[in-house]
């Protein structure tokens, strides 16, 4: 058998040792879950995006407060997060403002309170699974690591039973443990990058949210005089 055949990468990961083999399925599957992941979080952000853009131009278009509530109740499944956002607002301003013992500041405190609970859950909707992603990223290297030792350690040992050490004898064994390594990156790259991505444009779309919830309480206030 010659070095390059045992150098092949079908031929290392085969050929490993049981510890090591655990560790590159593991990451494998780390790997693939964390892909999975970067995917749906790709599509909701971009649909929370286009979503928050249309209700946007919806909303500052002059249209009624009133009709653009009632079809964000009728759409209700399919709304944006800035719509709902918007639908519990207005839809705590309409109760609170019919009630006589209350004032104006009281009633636009209570929407605002109850777009910020609508908010903490949407923003929260955003950020699932992204903390998976990180951890992803910065354990990954060193599970991947932890079977680069492993390997090298199982390697050495064989050479216990090697009358001369020579190239084609240690290095399969360190080849293999390398591979985990490899395997460990792969992993925690994509996800590193996918993390620091969609970490930044979900707090765009925050600070887009909270501009907004305090755009609107302006315009319940004026409402209120």
């Amino acid at each position: 058998m010659n070095v390059t055949q045992d150098l092949s990468i079908l031929h290392l990961i085969t050929n490993a040792s049981a510890v090591v083999q655990l560790v590159m399925a593991l990451l494998a599957g780390v790997s693939f879950m964390s892909w999975y992941y970067i995917f749906r979080k790709w599509f909701a952000v971009r649909l929370a995006r286009n979503k928050t853009e249309q209700f946007e131009r919806d909303f500052w278009s002059g249209g009624d407060l009133a009709n653009l509530y009632q079809s964000a109740v009728n759409d209700r499944h399919h709304a944006g997060a800035m719509e709902r956002i918007f639908e519990s607002g207005f839809r705590e301003f309409t109760k609170l403002r019919g009630q006589k013992n209350l004032e104006a500041k009281d009633v636009v405190d209570g929407s605002r309170r109850a777009m910020r609970a609508t908010y903490q859950r949407e923003v929260d909707g955003l950020e699932d699974h992204l903390a998976f992603l990180a951890s992803v990223g910065s354990v990954s290297p060193y599970v991947g690591l932890f079977g680069t030792v492993w390997g090298i350690m199982h390697a050495f040992r064989g050479l216990s039973n090697v009358g001369q050490a020579t190239l084609a004898s240690v290095a399969p064994g360190i080849a293999e443990a390398l591979v985990a390594t490899a395997i460990g990156l792969f992993a925690a790259i994509p996800a590193v990058l996918a993390y620091n991505r969609f970490a930044y444009d979900i707090d765009r779309l925050s600070t887009r949210f909270e501009s907004f919830m305090e755009e609107f309480s302006n315009i319940l206030q004026r409402q209120m005089r």
